[in-house]
């Protein structure tokens, strides 16, 4: 009884351990100095046009949604700094996924065009290439247009470069806290340790 008494207080003592071995420059980096304001969130930045992307995409996302604390939001956020199809490319796979996003076909919309990207070698220089990709996926082409043309597309497109812009992102996929923490993606040993690295970024203020 006094063992297992013992693993029990060493469990509950776990998260705390954790929590103060993470260190600022090791760890994680404050990209904003803001105050962190609004319901605690995880925001993962990624490209379609990055293969690193995709298998984080495959493989990581749905367990670090999983692992997150209760009132943690996740949420995804597409850079436009990768352009290859074009000069302008990356910035009309951010407005797909934006317009996946409003039409609440994302999870769809996003396995569909990586793996058109990387498994197909599909090339998305225009946007009737991508309009035709959400079509093949079951959306309508009269859906896609209203989406296109909508006010929260343009915001969250909008929106999406203006924190990427501040926050100073130059690799993907990076993992940003409250719009003000970057998980050091190099640190981390383990899901278990990612997990209790942003959940104890996203009670931090």
């Amino acid at each position: 009884m006094k063992k297992l008494m013992g693993m029990v207080f060493a469990l509950m003592l776990t998260p705390l351990a954790w929590a103060a071995d993470f260190q600022e420059g090791t760890h994680y980096q404050i990209v904003s100095s803001a105050p962190v304001n609004g319901a605690p969130t995880v925001t993962e930045y990624f490209s379609f046009y990055c293969p690193h992307c995709y298998n984080f995409a495959k493989t990581y996302v749905q367990p670090i949604k999983s692992g997150l604390g209760e009132g943690v939001k996740f949420e995804q956020a597409h850079v436009d700094f990768i352009n290859r199809d074009g000069a302008n490319s990356g910035a009309q796979l951010s407005r797909a996924l934006a317009i996946a996003k409003v039409l609440k076909v994302e999870d769809t919309i996003e396995m569909a065009l990586f793996g058109a990207i990387h498994d197909a070698k599909r090339k998305f220089a225009t946007e009737s290439a991508i309009k035709q990709l959400f079509i093949d996926n079951g959306v309508s082409g009269d859906d896609y247009d209203k989406a296109a043309k909508s006010f929260p597309v343009n915001a969250m497109v909008k929106k999406w470069k203006k924190d990427q812009v501040s926050s100073g992102i130059r690799g993907v996929p990076a993992l940003i806290v409250n719009n003000k923490y970057q998980v050091e993606m190099s640190s981390i040993k383990s899901l278990d340790e990612l997990h209790q690295l942003l959940n104890y970024l996203a009670t931090k203020q």
